[in-house]
């Protein structure tokens, strides 16, 4: 679990429903672009607003278009540990090679409550798990002790780090196994991460520039840092602006701009606004990503 993967976008067609034809060229143009592996069913995959058949749809598209080309690390998170351990399962059945499992959202857990969550659906499962830590939408930070006190599991073998708190990061970095792989949940933060002894990237803006960010995490892991900061620097307001409003609809804009697919979102998630649209196209535009 080293190296760049991709938040995919779940895409969806006007009427709402699932655009599976648009959801495999994005994942083939992924793999030919070298990506390292493939993230459905996260937050950026829109995945709570799926049922469970469209889950599983999701899921198993992206294990048969990749075909063995990439490993798949499936979201498979809830504040219901019993729905968390269910999700968990459907996704191994499904064929994936991961599961990313989210800190319990909403109910605010204390750490002991995280531990008895992850180590629930570890029980449940014969596949690895990526933790995820992102406190800025579940309202609870799992923090560096508890990451390496569940890392001694052997089937814990990432943590996506989206604190935004480098103190806390490099926390983890100093102490982390020789089997856990430190992820960065920022685009913006993957350059610093890397250069703190982190392992790659769970990336959103990788749905536009899979190459580059490949490359730029690449070189970020091997201590090319002129060469990584170059890459960083160019693309560094497009991976902001990927935030510009709730994510995916602002990287949904951006790969609907691109011929990708269409920009739909379900609710309570609403279209990019028309300001951010306009930026969007004078960046894509000036980055070469669309025609003028």
């Amino acid at each position: 679990m080293k190296g760049c993967g991709t938040a995919l976008v779940t895409p969806f067609d006007s009427q709402g429903a699932l655009d599976l034809q648009a959801y495999r060229r994005l994942i083939e143009w992924q793999i030919e672009s070298g990506i390292d592996f493939l993230v459905p069913c996260g937050t950026t995959g829109e995945s709570v607003t799926l049922s469970e058949q469209e889950y599983r749809q999701v899921v198993r598209t992206c294990v048969e278009t990749s075909d063995g080309a990439v490993p798949v690390v499936a979201g498979a998170g809830s504040n219901n540990t019993a729905h968390a351990v269910e999700l968990s399962r459907m996704v191994e059945e499904q064929g994936a090679d991961a599961i990313l499992s989210v800190a319990p959202y909403y109910n605010k857990p204390t750490q002991e409550g995280m531990k008895g969550h992850f180590r629930a659906i570890l029980e449940a499962v014969d596949i690895p798990m990526v933790l995820y830590n992102v406190p800025g939408r579940t309202s609870s930070n799992l923090l560096p002790d508890t990451v390496l006190e569940l890392a001694r599991h052997e089937r814990v073998v990432a943590v996506k780090e989206a604190s935004g708190d480098l103190q806390q990061i490099m926390r983890i970095a100093g102490a982390k196994p020789e089997g856990l792989a430190l992820l960065s949940g920022d685009d913006a933060l993957t350059l610093a991460i890397s250069a703190l002894g982190g392992d790659g990237v769970i990336s959103v803006v990788s749905n536009l520039i899979p190459a580059d960010m490949t490359r730029l995490t690449t070189l970020a892991r091997s201590s090319r840092l002129e060469a990584a900061r170059e890459l960083h620097y160019r693309y560094l307001e497009l991976m902001n602006l990927n935030f510009v409003e709730s994510s995916p609809a602002p990287v949904k804009y951006a790969l609907s701009r691109m011929g990708m697919i269409e920009p739909h979102v379900r609710l309570p998630l609403v279209p990019l606004s028309p300001t951010p649209r306009r930026r969007f196209d004078e960046l894509l535009q000036q980055l070469g990503l669309i025609e003028e």
